[in-house]
């Protein structure tokens, strides 16, 4: 019962936040120093209402319900959450132009700026849905001390943040399974949210991974997403494609120890230590941590991991939402990074999550060559 309540509040705040952005923005369209009147605010009122509650809702019924209508609606919904993002900046904007050149004793044209400024948001969102789509290989080195003869030269994929929902389907997944082939890696690592959490098909969605193989082995898992409820459905569809999923496990590859730890078991400090040490590693040997958000690299270094594989964070996506990731997640927030002596290689995804956008963070495959 506490659990409901505490959702429906925080729905309730999200849509209050909804409307303030979306009024303010009513207001910078429709505000004349002059006292001037724009015409056709009775329909600027009603597409701005009808939009500023789509997101919620269709976020609500996408939980429960999937069809082609349900997610068309999700998909519009989707990036114009995006596109309210620069368009609340450029609102701002708008109004801090008007007051300095107020101060300045200097006429403008206020609709004039808010008519330049809006574009340009609408342009820019635009290219962020472009970019969202256009996924790129990433290709770095990591040198390992101890590591096992075998390995020298191996590569190794990483993907993560997929998100396959009302967004992203199986027929983005087969274009990323194909990617990954051309790559001919020895090995594959999917480091969570496969899944977006939504209704979904679980086994159809994730049938595309039947086909994704390596020499020495495909590894899964869980995330955030897959892990809001009962994961089951996921990490059983997933394991029926071939994959095999980690759950705070350590396995040894030609002498390499690869270990999963899963979202739920990594978020908490302490509970993530306790797995670590109950997996017995080796550190005297090279060793890989999967799990899914760099949230305490510092215990998986305590624990004598070698190297730490997440992504989680997308890099924010796009602005302003970058900015905070940057601020939560430091110097791990994304690419390859070093506490102590483990290194960290955080992805910023192949999907997205809520608007299909990414502006500043560029979806990607990770090809790691090890050394």
């Amino acid at each position: 019962m506490r659990a409901r309540r505490d959702l429906v509040v925080f729905i309730a705040v999200i849509q209050s936040v909804l409307f303030l952005t979306h009024y303010l923005l009513y207001k910078t369209w429709t505000f004349s120093p002059e006292g001037g009147e724009i015409h056709g605010t009775f329909w600027i009122k009603l597409m701005l209402g009808l939009l500023s509650v789509s997101f919620v809702a269709a976020s609500l019924l996408a939980f429960r319900y999937t069809n082609s209508a349900l997610r068309a609606f999700y998909r519009v919904a989707a990036v114009w959450m995006g596109l309210l993002s620069f368009l609340l900046l450029a609102a701002i904007f708008c109004w801090i132009i008007f007051g300095v050149a107020r101060l300045a004793g200097l006429d403008t044209n206020f609709h004039r700026t808010a008519e330049l400024l809006f574009g340009a948001a609408i342009l820019t969102g635009l290219y962020g849905v472009f970019n969202a789509n256009w996924t790129r290989i990433t290709r770095t080195t990591v040198r390992l001390a101890n590591l096992p003869a075998a390995w020298q030269g191996r590569r190794a994929a990483l993907i993560s943040d997929v998100h396959l929902g009302h967004v992203r389907n199986g027929n983005f997944l087969r274009r990323m399974v194909a990617k990954i082939l051309e790559e001919e890696p020895d090995a594959i690592f999917i480091a969570g949210d496969l899944y977006d959490g939504t209704a979904i098909d679980a086994r159809q969605a994730a049938e595309p991974l039947s086909r994704l193989v390596a020499p020495h082995g495909v590894y899964f898992v869980a995330g955030n997403h897959e892990q809001f409820g009962d994961d089951s459905k996921y990490l059983h569809a997933i394991a029926a494609a071939g994959v095999r999923v980690l759950s705070n496990e350590k396995l040894e590859v030609d002498g390499l120890q690869i270990i999963g730890v899963q979202y739920r078991n990594a978020v908490q400090e302490g509970q993530l230590a306790s797995v670590l040490s109950s997996i017995r590693l080796d550190r005297d040997r090279a060793s890989i941590l999967l799990t899914h958000a760099p949230d305490h690299p510092e215990i998986a270094e305590a624990a004598g991991i070698s190297l730490q594989l997440s992504g989680h964070t997308h890099l924010g996506q796009f602005v302003p939402w970058s900015w905070m990731a940057r601020r939560i997640y430091r110097q791990f927030v994304y690419g390859l990074s070093r506490i102590g002596k483990m290194q960290v290689f955080t992805s910023s995804g192949a999907g997205t999550w809520g608007p299909p956008l990414r502006l500043g963070s560029n979806p990607e495959i990770v090809m790691l060559q090890f050394q």
